[in-house]
């Protein structure tokens, strides 16, 4: 039997193996885990991936399982508790970046429908296709992620800029960013 070839990014961690296995690059159009995988790639920033995900589970528990209806109700006392959470990071911007983005979350879902309608049209409705050899040559954003970027800047979302709007495509499937030996881009009916 022949190991599969990953991207090299995914590494051996078990569950960074499985986060690239069974979610990386898999289109989502899921308004809860949308607005869920916006978050996280927010309190990402200035971290290591691999700290989000082993603290996921924490995130599902402290932030109502990323009820946004719920989450934009946010008072002090509750993101006060919130900053006492040690399953997460207990960091105030992006606390109080959750709660804001949830606000303009539900603004977003008034407006089109769903977050999903909104989001994908930055990709014309259908994820981009990359060719990557390496790692190496995978960008940290692109001119679509920087429209996104502007936009949701412009609609009050807060830890939104063009990389972290990069990363959040590629985790959503808005992007396919498997490297092109990868197993995954097959399973994507990619090659």
């Amino acid at each position: 039997m022949t190991d599969l070839v990953r991207c090299e990014w995914a590494g051996t961690d078990p569950l960074y193996v499985q986060y690239h296995d069974e979610e990386w690059g898999i289109p989502a159009h899921d308004d809860r885990h949308l607005f869920e995988m916006l978050c996280l790639e927010g309190a990402q920033a200035g971290l290591a991936w691999i700290t989000i995900l082993r603290k996921r589970e924490n995130y599902r528990r402290a932030f109502d399982n990323f009820d946004a209806a719920l989450i934009a109700a946010y008072g002090d006392e509750k993101i006060a508790a919130l900053l006492d959470d040690p399953g997460i990071v207990r960091n105030r911007l992006k606390v109080n970046a959750f709660v804001r983005n949830a606000r303009a979350f539900l603004a977003v879902q008034a407006e089109f429908s769903s977050f999903d309608a909104y989001i994908w049209r930055f990709v014309g409705g259908a994820p981009i296709v990359n060719a990557w050899q390496r790692l190496g040559e995978i960008p940290a954003q692109t001119a679509e992620a920087q429209a996104m970027s502007k936009d949701l800047k412009r609609r009050g979302f807060t830890f939104v800029g063009p990389t972290i709007c990069y990363a959040y495509m590629q985790a959503c499937g808005m992007v396919n960013d498997h490297v092109v030996d990868c197993f995954c881009r097959d399973r994507l009916g990619v090659r």
